[in-house]
Parts: C-alpha cells; structure tokens; sequence
C-alpha cells in the first residue's frame, strides 16, 4: 500500500519525486523518504510522519541530482518512525531500496545476511532487500541488472521495487511481483510509480510491468526483461484523464468533492450503460454491458468477491441479482474466499470488486478462482468479471471482461464516489440478466429505468438541502464513542457502510446490524450514550425496520432516522429526520447512503481529525 515514485531524466529528481510522493500520499502517509545520486555519493533524506516533514528537510538539503527514488509509507514491519522509512540502503550506503508489498521470507534472509557481515539499521522487511543486492556483486554479479535479477530469485512475497547505486549513477532498475509498479514514458525522461497521478502531470505515456517482470531506466530509454533474463516487447499506451480531476477545487477535502461528484458518476453510467432511447415498446435491449455471450450462457449461479466498501457494494449487488435476475449469488471476504474457498459449482460468474483493481485479497481471489477451475468440465470452466475503477490495472488483466465504474480518480482514502459507481454497475448487470432471463416484466424494467433516471437530480437535492443541516447535526457527536446503525432488506449493506465510514474517519467506535438482529444481543449495547441511526425506507420491510427502530428508542438511545421525504410519521418516531427524496426501495441504497457519508465527514471534520488521510489506513491496499 506504500507509494513508489522514481525519476531519471534531465532536471533536478528531488522536486519531482516530492511532487509525486504528494499525489501518493493516499497510498500511505506514515514516514517519506527520497534518495538520489549526486557526485558519486548516495544522498538519502527520511522524516517520519506527513509529506510536509520530509518536505522541509528537503529544502534544506536539495541538490540538483537527476536520478532519484521516492516512497511514502504505510507501516507494515515495523513501526512508523524515521529509521524505519525508507529509501533503505546497504551497509556501507551506496545502494537503495524503496519498496511496496511484504518479503515474506525476510527473517531468514535478515538472519543469513547478518552472518555474511551486513549491518541492519531498522525493523522492516524492505531493508534486506539492499543487503541482498549488495551480496550479490560480492559473489559475482557484474551489473546492477544482474544483482537485482539474482536477488528477486531469492525473495518471497508480494513486492514492487526500484533500486538506485551510487556506483550505477546513470541507470534504475525496477521489478515487480503480484504489487503494482508501471513505467513513465517522456521526453529524455523516465519515471516510475506505484499509480499513474504521481506522473501524469509530466507524461501520458505509460508501461505497466506485469508480474515477474523489471525493467532498466536509464536516459536513453528502457529495457523490459523477465526476472529469468529474457527480453520483453510490449508497446507503451496512452491514459486520458485530466490531472486536474485530483485537485480539490475550492473543496476543504477531497472527500467532500468526490461526495459531490456522486450525482455525476450517476450520469456517466448511465450514458455509459443505458440506450437513453429506449421504450417498453423497443424490441432491442436497453443495456450496453458490452460482455461476451459466454458469460451469459446457462448462467446458473454467482459469486462475489471483495473487501471493505466494496464488499458492502457486492451485497446490495447480491441482492440485485438474487431479486431481479433469480440467479443464486453469493458473496465472501476475497481474504476469506482465498484460503477456503467454496465447493465448485457449475456454470458460475465470478465478480471481483477492487476500486483500485490492485486489492491484494480480491486479485488474489480472482487468480484462485480461474486456477482451480482449469482444465475442468466446460460447466466448470471460470467466468471472471471484475468491477472496478481501474481499467488499466491487474485485475483487468486476469478477467474475462470488466465493468468500468466510471467514477474517476478517487482521492480520499475513504470511498464515497466509487462505491456510488459500484452500485450502479450492479443495478445495470442485474437488470441485464434479468431482462435476458425474462425474470421482469417489461413494464416492472421500464419503472426502474425510469426511477435510475431521476437518481442524479434526488442526490443533488439531498446533497443542496441536507448538508449544512448535517453539519450542525455533527456537533451532536462531539462525546460519542459509541453508535449503532440499523437497515433491513437491501438497505442493511448501508447500515454496515454508514458504521465503516464512521469508523474510518471519525474513528468512532459503530457497527451495522440487520435492523431485527438487535433483540438477539446487541440491544443490550444501547442507552442514552449510543445513538442508533436507522434507515426505514417504504417498502416490504418499513413496518419491521420502525417497530425495530422503536425498540432502541425505548433504551433511551438518541434515534436518528434516514426516511423518505413524504414519511408524516417519522418526525414522531425519530429524535432527528434525515429526509431523502421518494424512491423505489429497490434503488433507494442510492440514496440513503448520502446522508451517512455526509455525517461521517463533517463528525471527522468537527473533531479536528485528517478526513482525507484518517490513521492507519491506505486507499490502495495491495498488500496481503
């Protein structure tokens, strides 16, 4: 989950690695590090902590080198202190190491090294990565290439590396294995980073590395090899969107843009994903999915794959193609699914939902899953679908075919805008099937079409007459440490992701239960400390989800309610009303997630704390 940033090229590398390391800072934000080569010496600088540490060092002690690595941390070995950031550099300081991803066999290399005279400085497992270089040119390896190929052979785990020497002072070598790495492409320039915002503003050129695969950089250009030596030809392709897109644009924080953009994400699916002409009467389908036959074909069950927001995205979804395309789906932790995976069944969709594409769990799954049912009865045979927001990234290349979800660069570490794309590629693909299995009507498809619509226009309302009342409602939650969010049917998956967002950035303690689970345990949590925050939307489970909502109210918790606007009874019900425009219960996830992102962030930003880069997270995580 850490960023990587690297440079070569004509102008000063410090400027640059920094401006890059700043785009990355979602990926980790623990300790920073830069080390470049200047006058045949290695010039490392570390801080602990934000960027802006790292920063003010650098300003003191800038040079004017054209080759240099980066790395923002996110702390995995190790606690987040100086001596533990990286770069990281061999004993006598001539050769560096940044790295994203776990040596998994590091405590023997560490302990082997150690015997052959090599002198660690910290806790992590990146730092024996130099030490094993280094023991390469000492038993024999002539170039940097070579010892960098020698000791990626002997290191096990998930890993993206660039290696800089100062006896090597016109050359980089990258690698990767199963972390993400790509390859910047200028004009007698070249780069490399962990993700494409740390280098789009100065190329749109780019090569991603695949799995066990490095690469030289040097200023005349780059050489793709395997980590077995043979050479790799691949053509470099171009990526279109605008750097300005990861700027806030008046916004305080990310997140409060990227909660605003949701209205448009909307749209772009939409016109992504709908004939915008279409009418009952039409005789061709209103879907433009785009998959291959092959996934559609005696389609019997599905199953879902993923972590976090995106799980809860994957349950909505569940529901979706359960009630919508009579298809039996189920859905798992990708972290669970990859050591114990279910019985194999027939004629089976895999989906797996990573926003970044590079979820270590999810592509993990996602392999497994096409693994084992290789070389199968054709019934057995994968169908893999990835959701994702990422249309150049690992998992894409594993899939079968790919949902893009059409949210743009997401910048905040807590998804908002991306789990809104997630949910409408699940409304699209089960009203899909359902259409071509002839499990709804026409005129039941025509209401929801109309109703998916209409949802951009309902969450500018909710957003234009609900935020500053929110925001005053956030002050309610100075001294909580405690709170409870309930939902029923489809709307439970937004109980579970209103107590994660809580949880990510307010650091309040919440959970989200189904709203009729409360009397079989957690109502002995409640009083008048937890609030319960409940989501009663009209439908076939309203009554339940009030008569639930009302049993907290009875153990004196403060109850705050997410309902529809032409609910007269609510203000009865409820201590607070959080209103959202009429909908389908079937699209109303849609909407009843606003207000719990809404509350989230302006709690997190009431109480002083890092909205956008809350404590011990990362956006990206790509480690297991």
């Amino acid at each position: 989950m850490c960023g990587i940033v690297g440079y070569i090229g004509n102008k000063p590398a410090q400027s640059i690695l920094v401006s890059g390391l700043e785009k990355l800072e979602y990926r980790g934000y623990d300790s920073a590090g830069v080390a470049t080569v200047v006058e045949g010496n290695l010039d490392c600088i570390r801080a602990k902590g934000k960027l802006h540490n790292l920063r003010e060092k650098i300003e003191v002690a800038s040079n004017l080198a054209p080759i240099g690595i980066g790395h923002t941390r996110w702390a995995t070995h190790g606690k987040p202190e100086e001596y533990n950031a990286h770069p990281h550099t061999d004993t006598k300081r001539r050769l560096a190491v940044v790295q994203n991803g776990i040596i998994e066999n590091y405590r023997e290399l560490r302990e082997e090294l150690k015997k052959q005279g090599h002198e660690f400085r910290s806790e992590t497992d990146t730092e024996v990565i130099p030490h094993l270089i280094c023991q390469c040119f000492e038993d024999g390896a002539e170039t940097l290439m070579l010892a960098v190929q020698q000791a990626v052979h002997k290191l096990s785990g998930a890993f993206a590396i660039a290696v800089i020497s100062a006896d090597y002072p016109d050359e980089m070598v990258i690698a990767r294995q199963q972390a993400p790495l790509i390859i910047g492409i200028g004009e007698g320039e070249y780069f490399c980073a962990s993700d494409t915002p740390a280098i789009v503003q100065y190329t749109r050129t780019i090569l991603p590395l695949e799995n066990g695969e490095m690469a030289r950089l040097t200023r005349d250009g780059v050489e793709v090899y395997t980590f077995d030596g043979a050479k790799v030809r691949r053509t470099p392709h171009s990526i279109t969107w605008n750097p300005i897109a990861v700027e806030k644009q008046g916004f305080r924080h990310f997140m409060a843009k990227e909660i605003y953009e949701q209205p448009a994400v909307v749209r772009t699916c939409l016109e992504a994903y709908l004939d915008l002409d279409w009418t009952p009467s039409s005789n061709k389908s209103p879907f433009k999915l785009d998959l291959p036959e092959s996934i559609y074909k005696d389609l019997e069950n599905i199953q879902i794959v993923a972590c976090g927001t995106s799980l809860h995205a994957g349950m909505i979804g569940k529901y979706l193609l359960e009630e919508l395309a009579q298809l039996p789906t189920a859905i798992q932790y990708a972290s669970e699914f990859r050591y114990s995976p279910p019985p194999l069944t027939p004629n089976t969709l895999t989906i797996g939902i990573t926003q970044s594409g590079e979820t270590a769990d999810t592509l993990a799954a996602v392999e497994i899953e096409q693994s084992r049912r290789k070389d199968k009865a054709p019934k057995y045979h994968s169908r893999l679908l990835a959701v994702t927001n990422r249309t150049d990234s690992a998992i894409t290349r594993v899939v079968d075919c790919v949902i893009d979800t059409h949210a743009g660069m997401e910048i905040g570490v807590a998804a908002t805008k991306t789990f809104m794309g997630q949910l409408m590629a699940f409304y699209f693909l089960s009203l899909d099937l359902a259409h071509r299995r002839g499990t709804i009507t026409v005129d039941r498809l025509s209401e929801i079409i109309t109703g998916l619509k209409v949802l951009p226009s309902q969450i500018e309302v909710i957003l234009e007459t609900q935020e500053k009342y929110i925001q005053e409602l956030s002050h309610s939650f100075l001294d909580t440490h405690d709170a409870i969010f309930l939902g029923r049917g489809i709307n439970f998956p937004i109980a579970l992701e209103g107590a994660l967002k809580l949880k990510e950035i307010s650091y309040i303690h919440a959970e989200g239960y189904p709203s009729g689970e409360m009397k079989h345990g957690p109502i002995a949590l409640l009083d008048a400390k937890v609030p319960v925050i409940a989501i009663t939307m009209p439908g076939k489970v309203y009554e339940k989800a009030v008569s639930n909502a009302q049993e907290a109210k009875a153990r004196d918790s403060h109850l705050y309610g997410v309902v529809a606007a032409s609910d007269k009874d609510a203000a009865e019900i409820f201590d607070k009303v959080l209103p959202v425009p009429d909908v389908d219960e079937l699209l109303s996830p849609v909407l009843t997630v606003i207000p719990m992102q809404l509350m989230s962030y302006h709690i997190a930003a009431m109480r002083g704390l890092d909205v956008d880069q809350p404590r011990n997270l990362a956006k990206s995580v790509t480690v297991e």
